[in-house]
């Protein structure tokens, strides 16, 4: 099988899109995209509801920070700390509706200058490095890639980013049972409506999980065709 084939098969994005989330050394590397995603959901919700976005901070050992000034209370707030969490699959979602409609190209350069955005609001070093690699990489691709490639990566992406969802909810439970500080996302979440965090968490995973069902369906009509 030469490389025009290899790019040809419609498995080839959603193998390596797992592989990118299931493969322990792969994921060390690709969490921090992850992440990256994981606060701007949080500081576009900020944005949308009305709370003034003050800055964001990654981290390397993949944890990050959003801080936002507004009410302290309300579904404001509430919408902003559950955004986190749901920010990759509505990214995988968005994708995968991007390749159907046929705006790959136009996704590429959506998500070039939503990077662009975010460095005004990079409050470290780490974090300007991670979003000047992940805006090298969709650059590359926009520019360089032909239009073949540029399908994949983005069906690609969008399988990794649909994967990533759950897993990372997945990992929200065992952070909250090795941490004594209530500091998650599903924490804040409970103080501000009284809903358990165990709840909070189980719902996260649910709505994670149903977002990689519009991929999957994707994926069988491929296979029936």
């Amino acid at each position: 099988m030469d490389l025009t084939q290899l790019l040809e098969s419609r498995w080839l994005p959603t193998v390596v899109g797992a592989a990118l989330v299931a493969v322990p050394t792969a994921w060390h590397y690709t969490r921090h995209a992850v992440t990256l995603v994981h606060e701007l959901g949080h500081a576009g919700v900020a944005v949308l509801t009305g709370r003034r976005l003050n800055g964001i901070r990654l981290h390397a050992d993949t944890s990050g920070l959003t801080v936002s000034r507004g009410k302290p209370r309300g579904p404001g707030m509430v919408a902003t700390a559950a955004a986190g969490y749901l920010a990759p699959s509505t990214v995988g979602l968005a994708l995968i509706g991007a390749v159907h409609a046929g705006w790959v190209q136009e996704a590429l350069w959506v998500a070039l200058g939503l990077l662009a955005l975010t460095l005004v609001f990079i409050r470290n070093g780490f974090g300007l490095l991670v979003v000047l690699l992940a805006g090298a990489a969709v650059g590359l691709t926009a520019y360089r890639a032909d239009p073949l490639w540029q399908v994949r990566v983005v069906e690609t992406a969008a399988w990794f980013w649909l994967l990533a969802g759950p897993r990372t909810v997945v990992e929200l439970f065992s952070h909250r049972r090795r941490s004594r500080t209530a500091t998650s996302d599903a924490d804040v979440l409970a103080r501000l409506t009284h809903v358990p965090a165990v709840v909070w968490n189980l719902l996260l995973l649910a709505l994670t999980l149903a977002a990689v069902w519009p991929a999957v369906e994707r994926l069988l009509d491929y296979g029936a065709d």
